[in-house]
């Protein structure tokens, strides 16, 4: 089975109707940090953003498992997305949505939940709880995969 991941960013989606993967396959993917682009007058400054307290987070996420044209099955996931709050806003039009603990169980279907609840925790987590730093530009290549990816640089 292939793996594949994507941003989801529901603009515009009535709190009376949500698409039916919200109301049924809503998953967690924890997480120490994630990266946003700066864009800069020498170009793109890539940032961390992690919580202040420097514990795990969990996104909002969506799965699905569907057949590729050559007849695999492919699971997929997809971050949903909402506007930035404030940190964030200086870094890019978006920022994943970050769940506290207490909604996980209605996001995970444990506990009960409307589709005005559900869309309630697609909003933007406080920037006072987060913090970010300039990272190294080699985030941006996937070949890359080492803890020094997360350590701060001076901003370029």
């Amino acid at each position: 089975m292939a793996l594949q991941t994507s941003v989801w960013r529901p603009r515009g989606t009535r709190a009376s109707r949500l698409p039916r993967g919200v109301q049924r396959r809503r998953c967690l993917g924890p997480v120490d940090n994630f990266y946003e682009w700066k864009k800069t007058p020498t170009g793109k400054q890539p940032y961390a953003i992690a919580p202040a307290d420097r514990r795990l987070m969990a996104l909002a996420g969506l799965w699905e498992n569907w057949r590729s044209s050559a007849g695999e099955w492919v699971r997929s996931f997809a971050i949903i997305a909402t506007t930035p709050n404030e940190l964030c806003a200086e870094l890019h039009s978006r920022m994943p949505v970050v769940l506290g603990p207490e909604p996980w169980p209605a996001w995970l279907g444990e506990a009960p939940a409307d589709a005005r609840q559900l869309k309630a925790v697609l909003a933007p987590y406080p920037s006072e709880e987060m913090t970010c730093w300039p990272v190294n530009i080699r985030v941006g290549n996937v070949k890359n995969n080492d803890p020094s990816l997360i350590e701060p640089i001076s901003a370029q």
